[in-house]
């Protein structure tokens, strides 16, 4: 019986789908596998190379898996589809897996340890709540906008609206001021959550020492420091810092064909929450800079002034990501540049 090399495993909630090829890629088997059945499936076999397409439950699967002496390679499903053939099913799919990682230059995604997966979820639960936090808030807004009654943008103004929802002798109706009680009742206690969350970023930040060499760079704060160290896959992962910030998202997207070259648009493929916080930092530096000044013949003082402020926000980005992977990479802190005189 020929010996398998690659399963191409398409995971499920209860009915999984193992494909199994030799190193010529020839088929193997074809197992439909129900979900008490996986790990005693790859138990029996071989160690061989294992892959999965990156979706919710494959780091568990591969970090169990790997247990059994397997070799474990996660697959962005956006380069998995390409080899799936006609119609759309999970035997065609386990199949399209195993061909996707047989190809010598698929680009794989690192299994993650429970710990990292156990320090995104703060992230993850942070941006939960803000989100509903800009809900209440729009919907103050609208409601007392309804009465005349506005506020300029941004959390910290939304003072002023309730301060009107709770004066008595506001133009707000008494029918309508126990309700939005309520919306503000929960404003504040999704506050004092955020806060908590915040704290204890900031006290993760300060404990490790990754984290307190990442936020010696201008702009990168316990927030993002604690965001790259939870969210980001190991540094030797990339060859170099470009690799990093386009896993981030931060290059263009290309269109370059017959030799010339077209940049359009920031690609935003890659980590989004990480993405997001780089982009704010960065656009609270060149705000800064724009109100105090900086240094003449700086680099991000040559840049405000030939290019847009939201081109050199992203470009800023951009560059602190790379430098965050060589802090990482050579295990060393931010030392600013010299700036020629």
């Amino acid at each position: 019986m020929t010996e398998v090399s690659t399963i191409g495993l398409d995971l499920a909630k209860n009915v999984f789908q193992a494909h199994g090829a030799s190193v010529a890629g020839d088929v193997v088997f074809r197992r439909k596998l129900r979900r008490d059945q996986v790990l005693a499936f790859f138990a029996a076999q071989p160690p061989c190379f294992v892959a999965m397409e990156a979706c919710p439950g494959a780091h568990y699967w591969g970090r169990e898996i790997g247990k059994f002496g397997h070799t474990v390679r996660l697959i962005a499903p956006a380069y998995v589809k390409p080899f799936v053939k006609r119609q759309k099913n999970d035997m065609s799919d386990a199949e399209a897996i195993c061909e996707a990682a047989q190809r010598p230059t698929m680009r794989f995604v690192a299994v993650k340890s429970e710990a990292k997966q156990a320090s995104a979820v703060i992230f993850r639960t942070r941006d939960i709540v803000v989100g509903q936090r800009t809900q209440l808030i729009n919907a103050i807004r609208g409601h007392l906008s309804e009465y005349g009654l506005i506020a300029p943008q941004g959390p910290f103004h939304v003072g002023r609206l309730i301060a009107h929802i709770e004066d008595p002798a506001s133009s707000v109706p008494e029918a309508a001021r126990s309700c939005l009680a309520l919306l503000v009742e929960g404003l504040r206690h999704l506050q004092e959550q955020i806060g908590a969350l915040d704290a204890e970023i900031s006290a993760r930040a300060k404990a490790d020492d990754t984290t307190r060499r990442l936020m010696t760079v201008p702009g990168i704060g316990p927030l993002i420091a604690t965001a790259i160290e939870a969210l980001a896959p190991p540094a030797e992962t990339f060859r170099s810092g470009r690799d990093f910030a386009a896993w981030v998202g931060l290059t263009p997207m290309q269109r370059s064909t017959g030799g010339k070259e077209r940049l359009g648009r920031t690609s935003r493929m890659g980590e989004r929450t990480l993405r997001r916080l780089l982009i704010i930092a960065a656009s609270a530096v060149v705000r800064w800079a724009k109100r105090k000044g900086v240094p003449k013949g700086s680099w991000l003082g040559r840049m405000l002034e030939r290019k847009p402020p939201m081109l050199v926000i992203v470009a800023l980005a951009n560059k602190n990501a790379r430098i965050a992977w060589a802090l990482l990479t050579k295990g060393e802190s931010y030392r600013a540049p010299a700036v020629p005189a």
